[in-house]
């Protein structure tokens, strides 16, 4: 019985090795959850343009934006195992465990974990009509005009949304969440001044800060940008102790490949971690998170109850 285990094992791990060996052998499709023109839309182009170059077969994007990033989630969690539908995720999805229970999938279950792309700080800002200079100023203001306020976002959710909320939980503040679709939405609400004040990636809304069309209150990391080095963090600018940012991860559908995943693992990896991508993306204010298939698994866990307890802590719902 043993030796019949073996060999069945054995012809498992040389099935795997051939599928990986012969993978991809057509296109292969990776969805991003979110609407055109936000960071997961930009590096999944970037990533692949990338792997089309490396692994012989185009690698194309599709945008499949909705119901805080579940819409998209759930096409790939029903797609073949096979290695031929990819997910560009976030942090959104890991919140989403806890803020949004009754999804058709569970994450953690339904999905299967590739590798971390990159990670950004966020950067706070206020529409310029705004009477505040700085973020005591803002925060005062907001504390004197509870719910008065508001502030965008690209959905429920999402990196934007729970910066958003954990900045109002920290700094005591009432100030209203209003979701758009996506990211583009949201910044197009801020720059035209429908909404006060948004939370959006470094890399995105930097540009629009040296442009003078928003105003730059902080940023959401443990140490200063190098993109903005004059702006300080929100920690050290009135609200000690804040830090979250935006992160962006590949999974693919439960039960693809374990040798597949790990070719897509070094293929990525090695693209991220190149010094001349390094050293762009440092630029944007953006760092490769280059990990195992384990590491990123480990990682998502961690993250789930990170934002559990946020979720928890302040009732937030999801109508």
């Amino acid at each position: 019985m043993n030796r019949i285990a073996a060999a069945l094992f054995s012809t498992l791990v040389i099935h795997g090795l051939a599928h990986a060996q012969a993978y991809p052998a057509r296109t292969v499709k990776i969805i991003v959850p979110y609407g055109a023109g936000g960071p997961a839309d930009i590096y999944a182009r970037f990533i692949g343009a990338k792997l089309s170059e490396t692994m012989g077969q185009p690698f194309v994007i599709e945008d499949r934006p909705g119901g805080g990033a579940v819409v998209g989630t759930d096409a790939v969690a029903k797609s073949n195992a096979d290695g031929y539908t990819l997910l560009m995720m976030s942090n959104t999805h890991t919140v989403n465990e806890t803020l949004i229970p009754k999804k058709p999938y569970d994450l953690m279950k339904d999905l299967a974990p590739i590798t971390g792309v990159n990670s950004s700080d966020l950067l706070m800002v206020i529409n310029p009509a705004v009477p505040a200079n700085n973020l005591k100023e803002f925060i005062a203001l907001a504390k004197a005009s509870p719910g008065k306020l508001n502030y965008a976002s690209s959905g429920p959710g999402t990196p934007y949304h729970m910066a958003g909320e954990l900045f109002k939980h920290m700094a005591g503040v009432d100030i209203v969440h209003v979701p758009y679709k996506g990211s583009d939405g949201a910044r197009v609400g801020i720059l035209g001044g429908q909404v006060q004040m948004m939370l959006d990636a470094i890399t995105t809304m930097a540009p629009n800060v040296r442009a003078g069309k928003v105003k730059a209150m902080g940023t959401t990391g443990k140490t200063r940008s190098t993109v903005l080095p004059d702006v300080p963090t929100i920690a050290e600018a009135g609200v000690p102790g804040y830090e979250t940012g935006i992160w962006l991860g590949l999974m693919a559908p439960a039960g693809t490949p374990r040798p597949v995943l790990e070719r897509l693992n070094a293929e990525v990896n090695k693209v991220i971690t190149a010094p001349e991508v390094k050293e762009t993306w440092a630029k944007q204010g953006a760092a490769p998170m280059g990990m195992s298939v384990d590491q990123v698994g480990k990682f998502l866990l961690e993250d789930i109850q990170k934002w559990s307890k946020l979720v928890k802590d302040t009732g937030m719902k999801v109508d």
